[in-house]
């Protein structure tokens, strides 16, 4: 594998193929990706806010003259994070899956903004959001852009010559979760499928659906991966984050029968294979997600409750002098 630099900015994969990066890629900080072909170009993802999109769009038109007007945008999900900038790409048409756009439609930037300017009402897990979110970024001025079409399973687009394939393989991470490929370059956009050194976040799940797009993945003919966060890597990363899904769905399998609850369950999976990686509260997150589906609950998770969970979680880290894992310093 090429050792590709983890650093914020412009990323030339080559083949008219971009990486735009976010280190490091915690909560929030989130990649998107360029196609260009033959004076066409296909954005992959806006970011989490009005200041962070218009340097990436500032940062990709100096470099490529193609990119001063964008054809086509591609949401891979509906998280802000790879949304909340739709507004900036004027003009072009946007396309997601229709999970995709439905969660967009349930989740509009007001009701995220109004929940960050309440986070004081949440209590231990509103402070722990504003932590991680609320303090880092600038919610201001963002307009709900939808989708101007969806698709339902798959969709293949041209920008100018070259092919690329859009497979929706939610739900999962969210609703409608959209890989983009690009076959002939063999470069595959992931939008949040795919964490790289950090927890993922199963916000709807099945968990199952996850594993199968990971196999999906390295059942392609695919060199270069972008995920939604972390660095640029190959199907190595793929395989990192299969085994982790594994493992979790396993290990909080036996937990369930043996009638724990699930923040008893996450407190008591041992996850030190994965020591490294960064936002390691999400595993309250992840265990829910397994909960619910194990006893067939498709309802909303309930995120004020778990928001309390990773503070606590976070707290405890803090407290018995362990690193922060999103400055690195002890506390």
């Amino acid at each position: 594998m090429k050792a590709w630099q983890y650093t914020k900015g412009l990323h030339d994969l080559g083949n008219g193929c971009y990486a735009w990066l976010l280190p490091d890629g915690s909560w929030g900080y989130s990649n998107a990706g360029l196609v260009t072909d033959q004076g066409e170009t296909l954005l992959i993802d806006t970011l989490f806010d009005l200041p962070l999109t218009r340097d990436m769009l500032a940062g990709m038109r100096s470099a490529l003259p193609a990119a001063k007007q964008i054809g086509t945008l591609v949401n891979t999900h509906a998280n802000g994070d790879h949304t909340f900038g739709n507004q900036l790409v004027t003009g072009a048409r946007i396309i997601a899956s229709r999970g995709c756009a439905e969660e967009m439609a349930l989740r509009p930037p007001e009701e995220f903004r109004q929940m960050m300017s309440n986070w004081r009402d949440m209590g231990d897990g509103g402070a722990f959001l504003h932590e991680m979110m609320g303090s880092r970024f600038d919610f201001d001025g963002i307009v709900y852009t939808p989708p101007t079409e969806t698709f339902e399973r798959d969709m293949s687009l041209r920008v100018g010559s070259k092919e690329v394939r859009l497979v929706n393989v939610g739900p999962a991470h969210t609703r409608g979760d959209v890989l983009a490929w690009v076959p002939a370059d063999r470069t595959v956009f992931t939008g949040d499928i795919l964490f790289v050194g950090g927890h993922p976040a199963v916000w709807a799940g099945p968990v199952s659906n996850w594993i199968k797009a990971c196999d999906l993945m390295l059942g392609w003919d695919v060199e270069t991966i972008v995920p939604g966060h972390g660095p640029v890597t190959d199907k190595s990363g793929v395989r990192a984050l299969k085994h982790y899904l594994e493992y979790l769905q396993a290990e909080t399998r036996k937990r369930f029968d043996a009638g724990m609850t699930d923040d008893e369950a996450a407190r008591d999976i041992s996850f030190d294979a994965f020591r490294d990686w960064i936002d390691g509260e999400r595993i309250f997150i992840n265990v829910n997600a397994l909960y619910r589906e194990f006893t067939g609950d498709t309802g909303r998770p309930d995120a004020p409750r778990l928001f309390g969970l990773m503070a606590r979680h976070h707290k405890e880290r803090i407290a018995a002098g362990a690193h922060c894992e999103h400055c690195g310093h002890a506390h």
